[in-house]
């Protein structure tokens, strides 16, 4: 077999297509640029972008933001002002947030809310308002540069925000100290209005999406059974990946969906849905499903693996150690690419120890191969 590009190599697995190698690659906006990242892309490690396809207008909402300290803290209080009211979040940034990759700081941490945009009952009809007032137009030059300027390196995906329930799990309303979840037991219809009326929204989302050059397109949840629990899951995740699902494959395009967290309760509902890409599944130890058990419970799925960052905290012999450890549960290794990227920086070390795993990996994965590398790197 010829050798395949970074980009056409990792397409190729996902489409459940023999390669010739394991694709690698790195997310650019956790990437270092410089001598090892360099070094690692000659060795055959590809680089992928997200970016939106869309802008988004709201109409009849005034948005202000200032300087305040609370708790102690400086903190960014941003104002959301509509003719129904107003609501409010307070954000932290570290140093460093917007002068670096995708709005996160110099440790590649990104802001995060410490007060949420909805704390009670009044703050609902607000939120809704802005839903229901927020138009989104198609913009496809951020996906065309980025295509132009990396070619065969890696590949381009389309980025959209959490799905409707995650928005107000994780953005809006928040999950800590358990809020969601006491604003969905008392207060149900608030929380269902408010999530269809963001599902209603996505339709035009989805749309764009499905027309726009990249071939992905990236569900930006962040699956996890402990927070999403398989009724959860069943009642608001499916049917949402459903309407995604049907709009972007009628246009050819492939549909990737965040799933980083432990996903063993929901492992059997994940078979049903219209997902072509499980993306950033994280094996044992963060993750609770060997990625083997993965592969073979979801024949129709690719899986693109989130290389475990509690492992690189453990340094270069640990990350060597694990990596050839992790191959012999891979099967023949086809459906799958893996990510050198976690939210937190991968070290020029830990970077280029996994890069000498991966390099070496020439499908089909075979025992006598994996003893091969292990030989080759001891």
């Amino acid at each position: 077999m010829a050798e395949m590009t970074r980009s056409e190599r990792l397409m190729a697995a996902t489409r459940g297509q023999m390669t010739d190698k394991l694709p690698f690659y790195h997310y650019w906006r956790h990437s270092q640029v410089g001598w090892a990242e360099r070094e690692c892309r000659n060795r055959g490690m590809g680089m992928n972008w997200t970016r939106p396809c869309y802008v988004e207008t709201m109409h009849g909402v005034e948005v202000s933001e200032k300087r305040v300290v609370s708790r102690g803290r400086p903190v960014i209080r941003r104002t959301y002002s509509t003719p129904v009211g107003s609501i409010y979040l307070e954000e932290l940034r570290e140093p460093g947030t917007g002068q670096w990759h995708a709005e996160r700081s110099w440790k590649d941490i990104a802001p995060w809310h410490t007060v949420r945009l909805v704390k009670g009952q009044d703050d609902y009809k607000v939120l809704k308002y802005i839903v229901e007032n927020t138009e989104y137009t198609a913009d496809y030059f951020p996906i065309e540069q980025a295509m132009d300027w990396l070619g065969d390196e890696g590949v381009v995906m389309d980025a959209l925000p959490h799905s409707p329930m995650q928005m107000l799990m994780i953005d809006w309303v928040g999950a800590d100290e358990g809020r969601f979840f006491y604003h969905h037991a008392d207060w149900p219809e608030l929380v269902e209005d408010a999530y269809h009326a963001i599902s209603k929204s996505r339709q035009q989302m989805y749309e764009i999406a499905a027309k726009s050059p990249a071939p992905v397109t990236l569900c930006g949840d962040n699956v996890d059974g402990f927070l999403v629990s398989p009724k959860l899951f069943e009642k608001y995740f499916m049917p949402e990946y459903e309407k995604e699902g049907k709009v972007l494959h009628d246009h050819g395009k492939l549909m990737a969906v965040h799933m980083d967290g432990r996903v063993g309760s929901l492992k059997n509902l994940i078979i049903d849905t219209p997902v072509d890409i499980v993306e950033a599944l994280h094996p044992p130890p963060m993750g609770d499903m060997p990625i083997g058990e993965a592969l073979e419970l979801w024949p129709d799925k690719a899986v693109w693996v989130g290389f475990p960052a509690a492992i690189y905290e453990l340094g270069p012999e640990e990350t060597k150690r694990y990596a050839i450890e992790f191959l012999r549960g891979l099967g023949t290794g086809e459906r799958m690419a893996i990510a050198m990227s976690t939210e937190n920086l991968v070290s020029n070390e830990n970077l280029l120890t996994l890069t000498s795993v991966l390099e070496r990996v020439e499908l089909p994965l075979t025992p006598d191969k994996i003893d091969e590398i292990e030989r080759a790197l001891a």
